[in-house]
């Protein structure tokens, strides 16, 4: 790292390539957001239905559902940066066809959706790896700004985007738009074909396809801290869906308004969420994350009710400023709790079970409110969904954002497997056993203290986990897990954390043999 990198510490636009990569996503996704005033103006004007305006939303969301679980699967076992580049060249191609078809006037509402959901494909595929990406490119101090940081890109985006959206479409149609968006993905694909990015140092093969999926899967069903990020997620977006899924249609029907009052309406939203972003490390130090969240649900409740009952734009311009607010604050707060919660080895695959539960949620809200408008009306699936969101707040209390982090760099403390001879890495199954001498009158706490080790090796790769006693010799246990294949035991000794290595510790100190625990690998024959 040069000396330069080093005195800029935590700045993260301090590192020339994690600025490029900033700045030409940000152009991107000025472009994202033209698309998606011009998407949902052109729907309005295609279709009268409430449903069809609503269906933009969820184009927009659902590919998120669908394929960032392989989208990080892949990003843990290839390139990332091959990934990146061949993700934005699909979305070029996409961008660019629909431009072509509606300067032809040959779009429907179904091609409309059609390549809507082709461009979320794109960057579905992209997003895990474009935040896996960023501890490569800045130091960890560094880390929790940068992820602010990309949040505020987006939201810069947002404000000028839709605003500009708005002003294009009014002066040369929504293809233009469509047209503006392709040209705004060549930034990206410039700076990531100029990275040069560092070989990763691997020692063992790289994981297959399938086996990747089932190992992030497994990671998310055994992280605390993970869990928490998602049921919070669920918490949140399904009712804050309603406001993205109906602002089209109220800008355009309730307030009268042309593209350029609505891109003024998203970009309000936007400059909320600049402001937002630049007062976050304040209220960082002065608020708990946890009742940050809470407190931007709640903004964001007042948002929707006054959504609902504003017939002035003005009003509505604040009212969105408001919203704006809030969902920079609980976004950047579930992105950096995220972020924070998984190692480098299962980042892409655990970041992408995080963007599958925040788009899914906000595809399947936006879908279940414009079914709802269409037979209560928006004003009263708008009130519903703030009245949910607050009622959702009870979350709080169970699952906290936020509190100490852990850390999760590699440990490499567990001693290399002592064999005969090396067996093959494909030749499994392969039980491993950890014998402990421990006293007696322990043994209920010895016992708990071990949930913790049954829940790191399974999370690990371990199929299954057992702790016997001796039947002999009281305080003799033996613990035992089973892993798929020997190469799988291999990567489960690259993948314990400092983290890790406390808690086993703490596990070793029950033991009071003159020797350390014994440990055996027993192999299929």
């Amino acid at each position: 790292m040069s000396g330069q990198a080093r005195e800029e510490g935590g700045r993260p636009l301090g590192y020339p390539m994690f600025r490029a990569l900033w700045i030409a996503t940000v152009v991107s996704n000025v472009g994202t957001w033209m698309h998606d005033v011009g998407a949902g103006w052109l729907m309005t004007s295609l279709s009268a239905e409430p449903l069809m305006v609503a269906l933009v939303q969820a184009a927009t969301t659902l590919p998120m559902f669908l394929f960032a679980l392989p989208g990080g699967a892949l990003a843990d076992i290839v390139d990332r940066r091959r990934l990146l580049i061949g993700a934005q060249l699909w979305m070029l191609i996409a961008a660019g066809l629909l431009a072509v078809i509606t300067f032809a006037g040959l779009t429907t509402p179904a091609l409309l959706l059609a390549f809507t959901f082709a461009l979320a494909t794109g960057a579905a595929l992209s997003a895990p790896a474009f935040q896996a990406i960023v501890p490569e490119l800045v130091p960890r101090p560094a880390l929790a700004d940068a992820v602010a940081l990309n949040s505020l890109g987006v939201n810069i985006a947002r404000a000028i985007g839709p605003a500009l959206g708005g002003v294009i479409i009014a002066m040369a149609g929504p293809p233009a738009v469509f047209a503006l968006n392709a040209v705004s993905v060549l930034g990206v694909l410039g700076v990531l074909f100029a990275w040069k990015r560092e070989a990763q140092a691997a020692t063992l093969p790289a994981e297959r396809f399938f086996g990747a999926l089932r190992a992030g899967g497994r990671y998310a069903r055994q992280s605390p801290e993970l869990q928490t990020v998602l049921v919070r997620c669920l918490g949140f977006f399904p009712f804050a869906s309603a406001l993205w899924a109906f602002l089209p249609i109220i800008a355009r029907r309730e307030l009268g308004l042309g593209p350029t009052g609505y891109g003024g309406l998203l970009g309000f939203m936007g400059a909320g969420a600049i402001a937002g972003a630049l007062l976050l490390p304040r209220l960082r130090r002065l608020i708990p994350s946890n009742q940050l969240t809470v407190l931007a649900a709640i903004l964001f409740a007042v948002a929707m009710l006054g959504l609902a009952k504003t017939g002035s734009f003005v009003v509505g311009c604040l009212v969105m400023a408001i919203a704006g607010l809030a969902w920079i604050a609980m976004l950047s707060a579930l992105n950096v709790a995220a972020q924070m919660a998984v190692p480098a080895w299962v980042k892409a695959r655990a970041l992408a079970v995080y963007l599958v539960v925040f788009q899914g949620a906000m595809a399947a809200g936006s879908t279940f409110w414009g079914w709802l408008a269409g037979r209560i009306g928006i004003p009263l699936a708008l009130v519903i969904a703030a009245a949910g969101l607050v009622v959702a707040l009870l979350l709080a209390l169970r699952w906290r954002i936020g509190g100490e982090s852990r850390d999760l760099a590699p440990s490499s403390h567990w001693p290399a497997p002592i064999v005969a001879e090396d067996p093959a890495p494909d030749r499994g199954p392969v039980m491993v056993t950890v014998e402990y001498r421990i006293d007696p009158a322990r043994k209920a706490e010895f016992v708990r203290a071990m949930q913790e080790m049954r829940r790191i090796r399974r999370r690990d790769g371990a199929l299954n986990w057992c702790l016997n006693e001796d039947a002999a010799q009281s305080g003799t246990m033996l613990e035992s897990f089973v892993l798929e294949s020997w190469l799988e035991h291999l990567r489960q000794h690259e993948r314990v954390t400092q983290a890790d290595r406390l808690d086993q510790a703490a596990v070793n100190q029950f033991h009071i043999g003159a020797d350390p625990p014994l440990v055996r690998h027993l192999l299929a024959p």
